[in-house]
């Protein structure tokens, strides 16, 4: 059938290039454009011909800053078409890694219900653990958190503030944010509204703030089952949130519930890519890639080794884990956790990527382009 519109498909709106999508210099990264047009059609990108050949159409363009409109236009006697998008450039990109941590509470819980038996944080042996891990491997640790416990024995509002100095003192490497208000439901936040999203965020942030400080907060979270609709993530925009993990693999029953509002489409083309941007709702998201608790000990690298294969999938890796798999008194007790754990950190630290927090810079990455 003839195509009678201009559509860009490649590179597709909110996408993230990098060294690896195209030619790059100090001053920019040359990409390709391609799409598709209207046969006879005349078509420029960004002002610059562009070649047609059939329905299909191709350019080149350099791209200056770190988001950036591309054009395109098109006629033929006296009709004209338009298409636009919007990508952003990561500049000097280079391969880096996260560490988090999923509902975190108990270890909480111990701390505040009985503050007497920690001189220090890292007394608890949880936190001695990451400690270790950033000693060794020079991790950096991302630990979502919950408000309260499930039989509400404990709530955040019980967190005492004699660590708040040792809190702000390890920011560089430990930093807590906003994971629900507690474990269960499961889904909690599928259909929230709005309001809903922004008082459990508050509510968690706001204690956070008083028993840790302003510096261990973060531009990114994990919701819970990493799922919510778009207007309760705008209450997470609303209130700094600027970076969302996802895990975008579909399930045997071909659906993906970890992709918040994301299309079936979305979160197939976020599957392939490290980071994809929502030009509406100026959300970032980036896609997790090993739930490290769901691995076998040896099943870590070559799991991790498949998401190399692409290098549009290996230059960010987001490493995450559950608390629940360190506890012995819980159900979901692992004994090798923290082999796993340190599998995990040994595959990215032989690799050279470099450990960073993703709301830092652009991802992590301090070189950002011209804004």
């Amino acid at each position: 059938m003839p195509v009678d519109c201009l559509q860009l498909t490649s590179p597709l709106d909110g996408d993230i290039l990098n060294r690896h999508d195209g030619a790059e210099t100090d001053d920019g990264l040359t990409v390709e454009v391609r799409g598709t047009a209207p046969k006879g059609a005349t078509v420029t990108v960004n002002g610059a011909p562009a070649v047609v050949v059939g329905d299909a159409l191709w350019s080149r363009m350099t791209l200056h800053r770190q988001r950036n409109e591309i054009i395109a236009l098109g006629s033929r006697g006296d009709r004209t078409w338009k298409d636009a998008i919007t990508v952003l450039w990561d500049k000097q990109s280079r391969p880096r890694y996260r560490f988090s941590i999923d509902d975190n509470i108990e270890f909480l819980c111990d701390l505040g219900t009985d503050p007497d038996s920690f001189a220090s944080l890292f007394d608890h042996w949880y936190l001695a653990f990451w400690q270790e891990m950033h000693r060794e491997f020079g991790a950096k640790i991302h630990v979502n958190i919950y408000y309260q416990t499930m039989d509400r024995r404990f709530t955040l509002a019980q967190m005492p503030t004699k660590w708040r100095d040792e809190w702000e003192g390890n920011s560089d490497w430990l930093r807590l944010t906003f994971h629900a208000l507690q474990n269960e439901p499961n889904r909690i936040y599928k259909d929230a509204p709005y309001a809903r999203m922004a008082g459990d965020f508050d509510l968690v942030v706001g204690e956070i703030q008083r028993f840790a400080g302003e510096s261990v907060l973060s531009q990114a979270t994990t919701v819970h089952w990493a799922e919510a609709p778009r207007d309760a993530c705008r209450a997470l925009h609303d209130r700094g949130i600027r970076r969302l993990i996802a895990l975008c693999r579909r399930q045997s029953s071909g659906e993906c519930t970890t992709g918040y509002y994301l299309s079936p489409k979305t979160v197939d083309h976020c599957d392939a890519r490290d980071y994809w941007y929502d030009t509406e709702t100026d959300l970032l998201f980036l896609t997790c890639d090993a739930v490290v608790n769901g691995l076998q000990v040896a099943g870590v690298d070559p799991h991790l080794d498949r998401q190399a294969e692409s290098p549009h999938t290996s230059e960010l890796i987001e490493l995450l884990i559950h608390e629940q798999y360190f506890r012995k008194e819980l159900p979901n007790f692992q004994p090798d956790i923290r082999e796993k754990t340190i599998r995990a950190l040994k595959w990215v630290t032989d690799r050279g990527h470099e450990p960073v927090f993703w709301g830092d810079g652009f991802c992590g990455n301090p070189v950002e382009a011209p804004k």
